[in-house]
This record gives C-alpha cells, structure tokens and sequence, in this order.
C-alpha cells in the first residue's frame, strides 16, 4: 500500500498490511494487529475513513468495510459527533509482548552501565498505581483542591495571546528574565537569600538542580555527603552520578558534621536540607551550619542547600538559610515550587554562587539548551502581583489546622499503638509504634495498612546501613478534613494484634 505524509501517517506507521487476501480484510488485519499488540492504544482516536483511506492509497469503501468490520468485533467504538476509537474492553486479551520476528527467540535482557543498573533499581514512590481507599498518608503531597486555577488560566492567556519572539523562540537558558527576577525578590524577601536575578536558574525540579551540580562539580569517584536517612529521590539523582556516597548521620541537631569530616574529609559536596530535614523533620543548629560552612571552606567544598518545603513553617519565623551565613561562596540553594503551587507543573529554582553563574549557565544550556517557557510568564506575574504569598498564606493556616486535627484524632484513635508529636513545618509526621507494635518491623506495619488501602510509608526505608529508627511517615496535607478520622479508624483496625 502506498504512504504519504498526512493525518494520518502515524496510523499508517503501526499498521503493516500482509499483502495477501482482499485489501479491506488485510486492513482489517493490520489494525486490528496493532491494537492487540498495543501500537494502538485504548482509547486512540482513528482517523476518518476518508483520511485513512487517502493516507494508505486505498478506496473509501475499502477503507469502511474494514473499520466496520472491527467495531462489528469489539475492537473499535464509535461516539456519536465524535468519532471511531479503539475499545477499553477488547474482545481478546492483549500478548504479554509483541510477537518475535520470524520465530526467533525474545531478545535478551539489556545490559546496562552501572550507573543504569543503580537508576533502575530506584524505590518507586510510596504510592501505588493501584486503586486504594482514599485517603492515603503520602508524605509530601500537597492539596491543590483551593489553587485559583481560574487566575491561573488568565495569566497564561494573558502572556500567550501576543507572546515576544523571545518568549515563543525560548530565550535564556537560565530561564525567563522576569520570572528569574521575581524569584530572586521573593527568596530576599521571604528566605534572606543573597541573591540577584542574574543568579537565578530555572529547572524542572530539584533532583534535576542535583544533577546539574553533579555534573558541573564533580568527577566519578568523589566522595558525597549526604544525610541519613534522607529522600530516596534525592539519593537517586546523587547516585547517578557515579559519585562515592558517605552517608552521615543526622541526630536532634541535623547533620553530625564531626562524623562526615571523620568519614570523609575531603569530600567535595554536602547535600542538605538544613531548615527542615527530610524525613525527620530535625532543624540543623547554628553551631553544626558554622561548622559545616568552615569545613566547606577548609576542604574547598561545595554545600548543596535543599530548602525543598521551606513556606510550610507554622511556628515562629522563618528560619534563615545557611547560604545566607555564606561568606564565602560555598552555598548552592536549591527550592521548589511544586509543593506550594501544584506538582505537575515542575519548576524548581538554583541559586548560583557568583563565581560559578557562568559555569551554570553554560552548563544548563549544553544539557537541553532552555526550560519550558510555557508556564513562566505567568508564573512571574503570579509572584509579582502578590498571588502567591496570598497563596502561600491559605495553604499554611489549612495545612497547621489539619496537622492540628491530625494529632488530635491520633491521639483518640491509635493510643498506645502510635504516638505523634508536633511538627513547626512540614507535611507530614513521623508516628512511632509504641507497646506490642514497638516490636514489630515498621515495614510489616506499612504491609498491614497497604493491604488496607492507606500508604504510610515505613521510616526505616529511608536509611542505609543498620542503624535505623522505626515508624511510620503519614501526610496530611492533601487529606480531606471529613476523611481522617475514618482514615485513622480504620488504621487502628488494620495494626490492632
């Protein structure tokens, strides 16, 4: 069958016709091939029968009669005023994989470097893909049910309806001017950041920073600092690096620093999250700052600050930032806005010392030249008009409130299997198992809730090496007020002995 380019010409690639028998049961064939094979995919939309037709040199009737044919079967539906897709609920089961080529034997598995073995071995999220009964526990998921999506819309109609040809053609690598200058006014204003837009880089997200100073600062065998426990996520970036890991132990006071100068001295990074630490909750002191700022100036260091939740403090003021303490240039800030606005939409922000700004810009735009602008202009007007600290200010007296009735219900509920304590800041608790459950694993005790539909995942998996703390990390950010205590409820049910 002939192919041209059209509307058509990705149907006409996942469709191979046989050659044998009338040109509508060969069509039919094919698509119905691919369907089974999932080159099609539920839900796909087909083309026209006049686009299909036109697009494979075959008749309009050939064309319908074969369409016909399969919609007759299940493999196809059509929607009134809207067009032919494929079926959800196919009449055969799809095969596990797409027949080998002329009988030949599945290929074998791929190898992979070993920096893609440790990649593929990461931890996915403490979510399932699977249904559960709703709420879950996640830690780290914010609610976005009350973000004014609406004022969202106009700012980006508002940027996108006579966009600059620096705007459509995509600009500074480093990201856009007046989202990079609204950022560096806000972490000034809000975090005591040092910083002018010109130090200001746009990412996807904070691994994503992690990875471009990775890349940037160190060779394959340096040795990394890094806390434990600490994000698998965040270890995950570290690793890719193909870096030597020296995981330091964090107590009361954060980040031991006299045990990482005793385990590695001359490590080249130290990645933190000095105001709010991942998942403890532990503020670094400001004698452990001082001392890990000399010996990063000592050892000619870098120190990667990850201030990855830092608008979700409930008591007190704002703590400062250790780049803020920096006299010396030694601080990479790194923060996120996923939490604050909603996650999909993937803009972190680095803050360069001045002496490496060239380094990263240049850097930034040798890995994929700019980021996605789409969302930046509004994002800037967002910031620049006040919107987001009205935002931020919503979110904080709800997320205080629920920790609040959080606390209150699990200590109606979960006495004597759980005990909870307040967090200043932050999304999530850390419930520790007390009495008869203080002697089971916390992994056990995340099994029993997960076959009950809730995630809470174990504390323990979040450290390396033997010396661990037990409990159980529950979110309740993104948990509905009239959910929880039906949510704890049903948590005593599942860890009751």
């Amino acid at each position: 069958m002939a192919r041209r380019r059209g509307k058509g010409s990705l149907l006409s690639l996942a469709i191979r016709p046989t050659g044998e028998g009338p040109l509508s049961r060969q069509l039919y064939a094919a698509i119905r091939a691919a369907i089974l094979e999932a080159r099609l995919g539920a839900g796909d939309r087909m083309p026209a029968s006049r686009v299909l037709a036109a697009d494979l040199g075959v008749s309009r009737n050939t064309a319908l009669a074969a369409i016909d044919q399969l919609v007759s079967e299940g493999y196809l539906e059509t929607r009134r005023g809207s067009g032919c897709y494929v079926a959800r609920d196919l009449p055969d089961a799809r095969p596990a994989h797409a027949p080998a080529r002329n009988g030949s034997a599945a290929p074998a598995a791929p190898r992979l470097s070993r920096r893609g073995s440790g990649l593929a071995a990461t931890p996915r999220s403490a979510g399932s893909s699977r249904a559960r009964w709703y709420p879950c526990f996640t830690p780290g998921v914010p609610d976005h049910s009350d973000f004014p999506f609406a004022l969202w819309a106009r700012l980006l109609a508002r940027a996108w309806r006579h966009p600059s040809r620096d705007l459509v053609q995509g600009g500074d690598p480093a990201g856009h001017p007046d989202l990079r200058k609204a950022v560096a006014d806000y972490l000034r204003q809000a975090r005591g950041v040092r910083c002018e837009a010109e130090q200001i880089l746009i990412l996807s997200g904070i691994r994503q920073a992690i990875d471009l100073t990775c890349r940037l600062l160190l060779d394959p065998g340096d040795s990394v600092w890094l806390e434990n426990p600490c994000h698998t996520g965040v270890r995950a970036a570290i690793a890719a690096a193909a870096v030597k890991i020296t995981d330091v132990p964090v107590d009361d006071e954060g980040l031991v620093v006299a045990r990482g100068i005793a385990k590695a001295p001359k490590a080249r990074l130290a990645c933190v999250a000095p105001s709010h630490q991942y998942p403890l909750g532990v503020v670094l002191s400001l004698q452990r700052r001082l001392q890990l700022l000399a010996w990063a100036r000592e050892a000619k260091a870098w120190i990667l600050e990850d201030d990855y939740d830092s608008e979700f403090r409930y008591q007190g003021r704002p703590l400062a930032t250790l780049q803020s303490l920096d006299s010396e240039g030694r601080v990479i800030y790194v923060g996120s806005l996923s939490k604050v606005l909603f996650p999909s939409l993937r803009v972190a922000y680095l803050v360069a010392p001045p002496a490496l700004v060239d380094a990263f810009r240049r850097a930034r735009a040798a890995i994929d030249e700019y980021p996605p602008m789409t969302p930046q202009p509004a994002l800037a007007a967002f910031f620049a008009e006040g919107h987001l600290a009205a935002h931020v200010r919503r979110q904080r007296k709800r997320y205080a409130e629920r920790q609040a009735r959080l606390l209150d219900l699990a200590g109606r509920h979960l006495a004597g299997k759980l005990e909870l304590a307040a967090d200043p800041a932050g999304l999530h608790l850390v419930a520790r198992p007390v009495g008869p459950l203080a002697k089971i694993a916390d992994t056990e005790l995340t099994r029993r809730l997960d076959a009950a539909g809730l995630v809470a995942p174990a504390l323990s998996r979040y450290y390396v090496g033997p010396r661990r703390q037990s409990g159980l990390m529950l979110g309740y950010a993104a948990v509905p007020d009239a959910l929880v205590e039906p949510a704890l409820q049903r948590m005593a049910e599942a860890l009751a002995t």
